[in-house]
Parts: C-alpha cells; sequence; structure tokens
C-alpha cells in the first residue's frame, strides 16, 4: 500500500513508518521543511502548509491518509497564544489534507486521525467508553472536539474515517514517560496530587499495532479509544514504577503547587480519567501490553 503521514517525522509518526517499511508499504511524509539528508530512499518527502508547496502529484494513488499533525500541548505552559497554536495547528492540517483528497484522482480507502480521551473531560468516578456522550468542556476536550469535526468531512466525501483517541504513551525515550520517571530516577518520586486520578496509558507498540489493525479492519470507523484495557490510579502507577527502577515511591507532589507552576496545563497530571478501549476489544484486538507491569518492564528491560 501505499500511506501518507502528516506530522511521520514526530514521536508517533516515526514509530509507524518503521513498521510500514518493515511491511514493505510505500510512505509518504508530509512536512513544512524537506530534510537536508535524506537516510531512507524508501521514503518519499513532500512538502505541504507552504505558498509554494503542491503536493497533489504525489499523493496519487493513495491508499491510506494518516493525520498526527499539531502543535504539542505538553512543551510549553498554556498561554491564550499557545492554546491557540494548538487548536489552530490541528485545524489547519487537516483542512488542508481534505482539500488535497479532493483533488485526488482516486480517494483513499481510509483516512486516520489523530485524536485524545481528553474530549471525555476529566473524572476520579465515570468510566469513559467511545459510547460517551457526554463530553468534556474545559481547553483539551473542546480542541478534540473541533479537531474531530473537522475531519469528519472526510466521510462527507464517501472515505472511512477513524479518530484515534490516544491516551498517554509510553515509551521509553519520548513522550509522557521519560518526565515521569525522571523525579524516581533521583530519587525523588512520589504521588502526583492525591494520587486517586485516573491514568489511562497505552505502549508505544500497541499504538502501532492497533492503527494497523484499523488499516486492516474496513468496520471499524468513528472514535477509538486507544488505551490500554487496564487503567490505572496515578498512585498505583507510580508505585509500579518505582518497583521497575528499583526506587523509593515517597514524596509527594501536592495539586496546588503543580497548578501553580503548571497552570491550566496541570491538567494533564493532575486532572485524569477512566477510559476502556472498548471499541478495539470487540473487534477482536489483542493488546501486546495489557498491563502496566508488562508495558513497565518491557521499556525499562
Amino acid at each position: 500500500m501505499k500511506i501518507a503521514i502528516a506530522g511521520g517525522t514526530g514521536f508517533v509518526g516515526k514509530a509507524l513508518v518503521d513498521e510500514f517499511l518493515k511491511n514493505n508499504h510505500k510512505v509518504v511524509i508530509l512536512t513544512r521543511r524537506l530534510p537536508n539528508i535524506i537516510k531512507n530512499d524508501r521514503i518519499k518527502y513532500v512538502q505541504w502548509l507552504s505558498e509554494n508547496s503542491n503536493p497533489i502529484s504525489e499523493l496519487q494513488n493513495t491508499d491510506i491518509f494518516i493525520n498526527l499533525a499539531g502543535e504539542s500541548i505538553s512543551s510549553g505552559r498554556w498561554t491564550e497564544e499557545r492554546k491557540n497554536k494548538i487548536l489552530i495547528s490541528r485545524l489547519e492540517a487537516v483542512k488542508e489534507l481534505l482539500e488535497i483528497i479532493k483533488k485526488l484522482e482516486r480517494k483513499p480507502k481510509a483516512f486516520i486521525n489523530a485524536s485524545a480521551v481528553g474530549i471525555y473531560g476529566t473524572s476520579l468516578d465515570m468510566v469513559f467508553t467511545e459510547e460517551e456522550q457526554i463530553l468534556g468542556n474545559d481547553f483539551l476536550a473542546e480542541t478534540v472536539r473541533q479537531w474531530e469535526y473537522e475531519s469528519s468531512f472526510a466521510a462527507k466525501l464517501g472515505i472511512r474515517t477513524s479518530f484515534c483517541r490516544f491516551g498517554i504513551i509510553l515509551d521509553r525515550d519520548e513522550g509522557a514517560l521519560p518526565k515521569i520517571a525522571f523525579p524516581y530516577k533521583a530519587f525523588i518520586g512520589g504521588n502526583i496530587g492525591h494520587g486517586r486520578q485516573w491514568m489511562s496509558w497505552i505502549h508505544i507498540e500497541d499504538i502501532v499495532k492497533g492503527i494497523t489493525f484499523i488499516i486492516d479492519n474496513e468496520d471499524i470507523q468513528g472514535p477509538v479509544n486507544f488505551t490500554a484495557p487496564n487503567p490505572v490510579t496515578m498512585s498505583e502507577f507510580g508505585k509500579t514504577l518505582a518497583l521497575k527502577l528499583h526506587r523509593p515511591h515517597w514524596l509527594p507532589v501536592p495539586s496546588f503547587a503543580l497548578r501553580l507552576f503548571l497552570g491550566e496545563m496541570s491538567t494533564l497530571v493532575v486532572d485524569g480519567q477512566k477510559v476502556l478501549p472498548n471499541k478495539l476489544l470487540d473487534s477482536g484486538f489483542e493488546f501486546k501490553y495489557p498491563d502496566l507491569q508488562k508495558a513497565l518492564q518491557n521499556i525499562f528491560s
């Protein structure tokens, strides 16, 4: 297959590209800036979202479009300017991709768009599945809601469309885990906030495996939760991580301190939600890392 990825040089994108190349797919990466050195001649880099770019010819006969593009939500304090960039970058990428798709001679088989469990809002006691109709009303929930709404126009073009609602993605070197693990490695790890908030996590390998599963299973569309089937509280996560790193779990970080330091962005670690991947499970998907101990054992082995 020929697979185009917007955001293919990011955390999830790089993992997907590696998997697709192993399976002999053709990969086209849409990027704002072309790399100076191309390390793999089986990857085609195509410039987009710039005045002089015209990616249409390079994207003819593309079977799958995957959109992971957007400003990082965790690389800086959420000022009003930054929140605007987070939202606009996502909407701009989706709209441009759909304009490209409209001009193609042959429409792709599927459009897969990144999303996030943040759409559900936060709760200590509710359980969220893809059937949930009552969504959150904070900044992150509203951002994801608009992101999915724009992406849904792909379905109106007759293209099977899926929204991958990612939980916290675990990987040794990238994503949230290195930041969470750092205080433990420094012997100062402990509960973040009260520790009762839910953490809906997923191993990076199951992200890749799950997206491949969606590509191969034409019945799957709409929102799909990408979280392991066994979410844990932040306290349980910390204790399990401490055990794997052979470090103590003892020094808590109060919620008020995090809110003071991080501002509105503190919701990413202070609040949480219990999210279950019902659609993947009901479709027969088997997680490689369904429980936290196994996932962390793999990452830190």
